[in-house]
Formats: structure tokens, sequence, C-alpha cells
């Protein structure tokens, strides 16, 4: 069975998190990804603690299914090497800050001539204009100034931050992938390829949609932890269990919230379900009941209620929990490199049903693929020979 993404060949010049777990994404559905790297260590995100036998572990969860060759860009004959490669591929992923790889010479602008079919990814936090696009950042800051740390945390605590990295990823990696697909459906169409713009900030703003529909409709500011989907009302909330652990509420929709109201022998509480002035009252007899039981001791007695009731699991529950595993949504790479220790991974979420996502659980070493991708150029052995002579993989 052919993947969607068979043939697309992608160079990946990205580190970390955001750009290597968007080619990732390619990689399951196809893609041919050849991880460009420095020769004097490569991707940095292969050294991010903790480590397992000298190479990182969270490295495993965003590069599998890609090819690794070394490349110096700031010298002449890694620039060349560079721009012949281009000229037989697809995608460039560029998590750089703007301008870095103009410097090089090896920017979008130059590159377009090599190649005009080239669709040219630049992932950055800021994006390639405006004031702030040579700033430096990280998740915490595009959550931050996008106004998304402001509305996380407790009703009068502090700002908190969040347990996963949503600008990186739902703002970044996503809508990379997102804008090369878009930009691969319309070179079908014209031929011509085309630079796509992807800043992590942008795309942490667009996900407060309906956060802003709420700050409009009110006409006043959102209130952290007091609003519908933030802790503000019982109907919607997490509580504390008789174990010190957590289940979730979810009854936002009346025929949840009366469901609940009269398996807690609470009737009297599903007219007030929006009295704003009453829901400090309520949630507070909520968590007090809540703390009879213990969390699986309520999942149980809510089995068989339609009411949006969950525990609240931790990771090693969730890696186990039927669901997730009748999903495929979490893979384990075991004994990695002799350790004996085992890498958790995240499976596929997109499930197509004539061309599935493949998982090949295969990692590349630091310039494992020099030879095969050079040679498949064109240079020759000595070349080749020469090359790593002179430092330039």
């Amino acid at each position: 069975m052919s993947l969607p993404l068979e043939g697309v060949k992608v160079l990946d010049l990205s580190r970390y998190l955001p750009g290597p777990f968007c080619t990732q994404i390619l990689a399951d559905f196809g893609a041919e990804v050849v991880k460009v790297e420095d020769p004097r260590g490569g991707d940095l995100g292969r050294s991010l603690t903790p480590l397992i036998n000298g190479q990182s572990a969270r490295f495993y969860t965003v590069n599998r299914n890609k090819k690794s060759i070394t490349l110096d860009l700031r010298k002449p004959e890694g620039k060349e090497i560079f721009k012949k490669l281009v000229k037989d591929y697809d995608v460039v992923v560029d998590q750089f800050r703007p301008g870095v790889m103009n410097k090089l010479g090896v920017g979008y602008e130059v590159l377009q001539q090599v190649n005009p079919s080239l669709i040219y990814c630049a992932l950055t936090g800021y994006g390639l204009d405006g004031p702030l696009k040579d700033a430096a950042g990280h998740d915490l800051n595009y959550l931050s100034l996008s106004g998304v740390t402001e509305l996380t945390g407790t009703y009068q605590g502090m700002p908190a931050m969040s347990g996963v990295q949503i600008a990186d990823i739902a703002g970044g990696t996503l809508y990379a992938v997102i804008a090369i697909l878009l930009a691969l459906a319309n070179r079908q169409k014209t031929g011509r390829g085309q630079l796509c713009d992807v800043a992590m900030m942008d795309g942490a703003i667009s996900l407060l949609a309906y956060t802003l529909g709420e700050w409009s409709g009110w006409g006043q500011l959102p209130e952290r932890g007091n609003d519908v989907l933030t802790g503000g009302y019982v109907c919607y909330n997490v509580y504390e269990t008789a174990d010190n652990k957590y289940v979730s509420l979810g009854a936002v929709e009346g025929k949840f919230w009366e469901e609940f109201c009269t398996k807690m022998d609470r009737k009297d509480y599903i007219a007030i379900q929006w009295d704003k002035e009453k829901q400090l009252e309520v949630i507070n007899d909520i968590r007090m009941l809540m703390k009879q039981k213990k969390r699986d001791e309520w999942v149980k007695f809510f089995a068989s209620s339609d009411i949006c009731f969950t525990p609240v699991l931790t990771l090693a529950e969730m890696s186990r929990h039927p669901h997730v595993l009748a999903r495929d949504m979490i893979y384990k790479l075991e004994n990695v490199r002799g350790s004996g220790q085992e890498v958790v991974l995240p499976g596929i979420a997109v499930k197509l049903s004539e061309t599935p996502g493949q998982v090949v659980l295969e990692f590349p070493e630091l310039g494992e693929h020099n030879r095969e991708i050079l040679m498949a150029a064109g240079y020759t052995e000595t070349e080749i020979k020469s090359f790593k002579e002179n430092n330039i993989i």
C-alpha cells in the first residue's frame, strides 16, 4: 500500500521539537526526510537530558524514520552541496531565526532560483517580519505574548505554565505541516513552489478563537480560573478525590448536568448551572462530596452515566489505557542503545482509511547517510572522502 507523501523529499534543517516533529509527521505518511545536521554535534535535540547512553530520550520521540547527513553550511563547499541537493528535493524546513539562511547564502530567494518548485517552510518564533522577528524565544514566551499564559492557572493564583509545549506543537509543528501540504497541493496546479512563513506566536493566537469570542460577547476580559471553561463553573471543573487523585467533569450540556446532579442527589443544582453568583458555593459542595470516594470508585460510580466524566491520568496510566492501546497511540522502543531502557513514543494521530501512516522505529545516527545521499546526488567516493577530511561533512 502506497503512502500519500511517497515521492516527496524533505531536507530538514530544524532542531529540538517543533520542526523535527513536523517532519516526523511527514515521514509517517511516506515522505523521505533527510536531517541536515552540523558536523560538530548535529541536532541540539540529540544532547537534551535525559540521556540514554549518550543520546537524548527526547530525540527518539520526534525523529523516527529519517536519514541524517552532516553538512557545514558556513563553508563554501557545504553551501554548494546543499544547493545541489535542493535541486532534487521538494521541501526545505528551516527553524533558524529570520535572516540566518540568507547570511549563509542559502536563503529562500537563492534556493528558489536553484529549484523553482521548492517549498520552503520557515518555522520561527515570531515570523519573518514585524518588530519581534529577530527576538529569541521559547514556548513560554510565545504563549505569554499571545495571552495564553495569562489565562492559564487557578482563580486568583499566578499564571501557570502548561505541561506541554502548546505554541511549539499546536502553533508551530501542526501549522507547519498544514502549510507544507497546502503548498504541495498548490504546486500540483501551478508547478511552482513558495515560501511558508509559520510563526509559533501566530499559531498560539489562533488557538484563542473561542476565547476571543467570549471576550467580545461579554465585553470584558476573561478572568483566569473563573470562566466557563477555566474552572469558574461547577459543571466544567477538576475535583480532588479521597486518595489525593483527581477527576474531571465536563457536563456543559444541560442533559449531562441534569444526569450528574441526579446521580449525586443534588437535583436542586440543576436550575442554577449558569448562575454565576451561586458557583463558588456549589463548587465547594461538590468538592466535599468528591472527597468521599477514591478516584477509581468515582469512575465506577459514573461508569453507566453519559455525563463527560473522566479520571485525571498520569502518563503511565495513560500509556496503559485500553482506548489508547486500541488506537495505537503509544509505541515503546525497547533496549535503546543496549541500555535495557525503553522510550515511550507517540503514535500517529491522523487515521486514514485508505493510506494510513506507518510508524517506522528507525532512528538515524549523526551523518549515518552521508555516503548514500551524496552519491545519489552525483558525488564520487573520492569527493566524499575529501569532504570528510576537510570537515565539510
